[in-house]
């Protein structure tokens, strides 16, 4: 059967807030979903970002195909609040971006290859699209429009339930790409890290951090690095749900945007 999900619990990972399958923030090399080399995992989720002056949703979906090639996409919406009236954009002011992403798994498995010190290994790309070009040539970004690439290593050492994984992408992306791609301050592609550690504390409950680096392109809006403290629950193979304590730092004229990350998962 195609949709066999045949891997453990917990190793397809969640879905991270640009819809490929990792942690909230940073993309695993793992997978998406249970399916092994013979079958197909679905994923599908809805990410919702509570932040002091900024909210954002994220619905999407991912598909893994027999345990080597994932495909994702995701539609964010970044609500500005009252911070786009007082930057002339209006109340309430969304910017809504799509993400498209692939990846492919070139060595390793994690689960499997216990014995080995080589981790598995993937790359993959997200192209991501905004619809509001104007204000973002406007505020000094350079395209609304950008492709990241990225490099993943991920170990899971069962006997002592950890994981680990290290992302290297290269970027041009404000805030994601919620501000576009490249700025007034620096246009070219920045090397980026994403790092996540997560300990399971039981077959359903894994806690973990994330750090993640970004780009600071735009003369007009610092950006800062990000964070997460989080707490994912499998009830089984079809659905989880994932809470988090997120710190994004500055976004354009608001500091000290740390908030919750909710994100709830279902699939095949």
């Amino acid at each position: 059967m195609f949709f066999e999900g045949g891997k453990l619990l917990a190793t397809g990972g969640v879905s991270t807030v640009e819809g490929a399958g990792g942690g909230g923030l940073a993309t695993w090399a793992l997978i998406t979903g249970y399916g092994t080399n013979d079958g197909i995992g679905i994923n599908a989720h809805y990410t919702y970002v509570d932040l002091p002056d900024y909210k954002l949703s994220s619905p999407g979906i991912a598909v893994g195909l027999f345990d080597r090639v994932e495909l994702s996409y995701a539609n964010q919406a970044f609500d500005t609040q009252a911070v786009g009236a007082a930057l002339g954009l209006g109340k309430d002011y969304k910017f809504h971006q799509d993400i498209y992403g692939a990846k492919l798994r070139l060595v390793g498995d994690a689960v499997y290859d216990q014995d080995s010190w080589l981790p598995e290994i993937s790359a993959g790309l997200q192209y991501k699209k905004n619809d509001r070009g104007a204000v973002i040539a406007a505020v000094g970004g350079q395209s609304d429009n950008g492709v990241d690439y990225y490099l993943a290593a991920s170990k899971l050492f069962l006997a002592q339930s950890v994981l680990l994984n290290a992302t290297l992408r290269e970027t041009k992306a404000n805030q994601f790409g919620i501000l576009g791609f490249g700025g007034d301050k620096d246009k070219d592609y920045s090397t980026e890290f994403e790092g996540s550690a997560a300990l399971l504390l039981s077959r359903n409950l894994a806690l973990g951090a994330e750090y993640r680096t970004k780009p600071d392109n735009l003369r007009i809006a610092r950006e800062d690095d990000a964070y997460d403290l989080f707490a994912a629950y499998f009830l089984n193979k079809n659905l989880s749900l994932t809470v988090a304590y997120v710190g994004l730092g500055n976004i354009v004229i608001k500091d000290h945007q740390n908030g919750i990350y909710l994100s709830l998962q279902a699939g095949l």
